[in-house]
């Protein structure tokens, strides 16, 4: 199987950058499988799970909560608002940011914001729950 370039990289520091042969990523439109020659695109990425199955078939899994990923037929290179290792996810620290958003739900005045603060705690209340099968 033809394999690529991943890079996962956050604000904080460069997670991960090796030749992988599938990266499946959470896509606001739906979970995406990027292989080697992916068209080019670009997409927003939710809160959610990143599974890598590197060159040598092992597979790893990252937590990321936001961002955006750059497909191209050589590579793609996901720039995540935050990620850790899944295995070094703190659970706790993602109930805090589910009752950030329950907050911060109270105080919206306008339809947009609503709805944006919605989808987010969705997202987060689904990864929450996915993290529980860890």
């Amino acid at each position: 199987m033809a394999d690529f370039n991943f890079e996962l990289v956050s604000p904080e520091r460069l997670l991960l950058s090796e030749r992988v042969t599938e990266v499946v990523i959470p896509a606001t439109e739906g979970e995406m499988t990027v292989m080697a020659n992916h068209a080019p695109t670009m997409t927003t990425i939710k809160p959610g799970v990143v599974k890598v199955k590197a060159a040598d078939g092992k597979v790893s899994r990252y937590v990321v909560f936001g961002g955006f990923a750059d497909i191209l037929p050589t590579g793609c290179t996901l720039l995540a608002e935050s990620a850790v290792p899944a295995e070094d996810v703190d659970r706790a620290a993602i109930e805090k940011r589910i009752e950030a958003a329950k907050s911060e739900l109270q105080g919206v005045h306008s339809d947009e914001h609503r709805t944006r603060v919605e989808t987010f705690l969705a997202e987060l209340t689904q990864l929450n729950g996915i993290l529980v099968a860890f």
